[in-house]
């Protein structure tokens, strides 16, 4: 997934040559124009639900005359594109001028933190403090016992609210006498709550509504952003709200040494036929934003995974798709874990109080020296140990810049080749560019062997070959992850904006001996029928369209410019649902 930080998103593929008509409904596979997904008077909730302004709408209503839902569409991303040039300095947000402040951008739970550094991580703290927040004490030792003892407060607090929302769903009143207990076949299933939504209406209860809000509390405490999603139903403006709780252990449908995992899904009908495609962003959207997403990508829930499961680096993210989730394999050999398994050398540096087993998210930018000299004369200037406060605050920008130790007090942000490994890129994959590039590339790309875990139920259905659209290709994390598979790429369309990345994919092609065909596009917006229509004569089609567009304006890290999909950079995306619609029309056409 990569960036496109320095142009705004130009949607003319919506415009005719002369600009003055608007472009024909994007057709679908069966060679029939997509039709109203709602009559006129239901167009307001509809693109309310998308997250378009009220105002926009009813203008882009007006002026579309019709009632046609595309054509509204196609006037509401030109009105987003238009009014949506912000500030593109978003760079300087997380610039080299790293302070010591306080930042609600992390992937990390601060309260977690601050309880381990005081020495106050125990299950009985956890409960003191979860009661201190309004739970029921019961509710908080059963899910320890569910979650385990090592869970996070903030982990805790999800596995109750989610325990509370099933007892609500399938008892109704439940009697208190039963309430708390437990049953082996009842223990915690993260798959259960993962995508349900819990409808509220004027008529919920009391006690629902206040034990939402202490969720909400607890939340709020931690920093985070809630994952909100408003669904519009029927006609006129009358909504329910529900909220969507990404699961606790962001295990996706499982993982290969869990035995619970779930090997089956339904999917419409629509996402059955073929190419497969995979879609990727960061999981702590804005609100609505994967609710629309899904809603443009057939309505198919978000798996959401955490690539701590997989590396020794977190990185949460949403994934769609329609590929088989049965089968699924690990790459070999399977990645370290933790950190000083992929770093055993800083060991010997690494002080008794940093508890760190996991990097937070890579991200694209990294410390400053500034910053690392001034954690280096903070510590020299107190005994060893340091100080709780002083712990407290190297911690914290350790865990924000994902600081390794390298030296008695001396710490030191890491290198391209070792976030290329944490990664699953090849050693001196990046290397040739700047060192800014470097790690702007990489904090914007696939982690590959999460990716892989994915993809590798196609090895089986593609032993010939395979052939791939690669939207937002970046450093080539979908082309690698392949590749280490032992998935033959008989041909890939690859499209890029930015020249170093392509350069990057292109010598990565041919150092590892690919023997298909490698075409490259400089940008998604010039992807049209003539470019596809080439490719599936010369080829007989795509078998997997797979990409994940900016999100720049969707990550939490970005306080600027967190818009949602109506930013100049992650509106984007629309582009991947055309140009998926227009394979799919095309193919369908050959």
């Amino acid at each position: 997934m990569v960036s496109d930080s320095d142009e705004s998103a130009d949607l003319s593929w919506l415009l005719n040559d002369d600009e003055t008509q608007l472009s024909p409904c994007i057709q679908g596979r069966s060679n029939e124009t997509v039709q109203d997904v709602a009559s006129t008077s239901s167009l307001m909730p509809h693109f309310l639900a998308m997250g378009f302004a009220r105002e926009m709408i009813t203008k882009a209503i007006e002026e579309s005359g019709d009632g046609n839902s595309e054509s509204v569409l196609d006037l509401l991303l030109i009105y987003s594109s238009l009014d949506g040039t912000t500030s593109r300095n978003e760079d300087k947000a997380e610039s080299d001028e790293n302070r010591w402040e306080d930042d609600a951008s992390s992937d990390f739970d601060e309260m977690d933190l601050e309880l381990e550094m005081a020495g106050q991580d125990s299950i009985s703290n956890k409960l003191q403090f979860l009661v201190k927040m309004g739970y029921d004490q019961d509710e908080v030792s059963s899910a320890i016992q569910r979650c385990g003892e090592n869970a996070s407060v903030f982990e805790l607090a999800d596995s109750i609210y989610a325990a509370q929302t099933e007892k609500e769903e399938e008892f109704g009143d439940c009697d208190p006498s039963s309430a708390h207990e437990q049953k082996d076949e009842d223990k915690y299933d993260p798959f259960l709550h993962d995508h349900k939504r819990q409808r509220f209406d004027d008529g919920a209860s009391s006690t629902h509504r206040n034990d939402n809000q202490k969720h909400g509390h607890l939340k709020w405490a931690y920093g985070r952003p809630s994952t909100t999603i408003r669904r519009h139903e029927g006609g006129g403006d009358d909504d329910r709200e529900a909220e969507l709780f990404l699961p606790n252990s962001m295990v996706g449908f499982g993982l290969p040494m869990d035995p619970k995992r779930q090997l089956s899904r339904e999917l419409p009908d629509v996402a059955q036929c073929p190419p497969f495609f995979y879609y990727e962003n960061v999981a702590l959207a804005p609100r609505g934003v994967w609710d629309t997403i899904s809603r443009m990508l057939d309505d198919i829930p978000p798996e959401f995974v955490d690539s701590k499961y997989f590396s020794a680096a977190c990185r949460k993210r949403g994934y769609i798709h329609n590929l088989p989730i049965a089968n699924r394999f690990h790459l070999k050999p399977v990645p370290p874990q933790t950190i000083l398994e992929a770093f055993p050398s800083n060991q010997a540096h690494w002080p008794e109080w940093d508890k760190r087993t996991k990097f937070n998210c890579l991200q694209t930018v990294v410390a400053s020296s500034k910053l690392t000299e001034q954690i280096h004369a903070e510590l020299k200037a107190h005994p060893n140990p340091p100080s709780p406060d002083v712990m407290k605050r190297v911690m914290k920008e350790c865990r924000k810049w994902n600081l390794i130790w390298i030296g008695q007090n001396r710490v030191a942000p890491l290198e391209p080749h070792e976030v290329e490994f944490l990664l699953g890129f090849p050693r001196d994959h990046t290397r040739g560019i700047s060192r800014t590039e470097r790690y702007r590339s990489l904090g914007n790309s696939f982690n590959v062997d999460t990716v892989a875990y994915h993809l590798s139920v196609l090895k089986g259905i593609y032993p010939n070959g395979i052939r791939i659209l690669s939207l937002f290709s970046g450093i080539g994390g979908a082309e690698v992850a392949l590749h280490r598979l032992g998935i033959k790429m008989t041909a890939v369309l690859s499209v890029e904006k930015s020249l170093s990345n392509r350069n990057l994919l292109n010598s990565w092609w041919k150092e590892t001996g690919q023997e298909g065909e490698l075409q490259e596009v400089d940008d998604v917006r010039k992807v049209d029928d003539a470019i596809l229509e080439c490719f599936i004569r010369r080829h007989g089609g795509f078998d997997l369209v797979i990409g994940g567009s900016p999100c720049n304006n969707l990550t939490g890290s970005n306080r600027l410019h967190r818009v949602g999909l109506q930013g100049e950079h992650s509106s984007l995306f629309y582009h991947y649902y055309r140009i998926l619609s227009r394979v799919r029309y095309l193919m369908g056409k050959h």
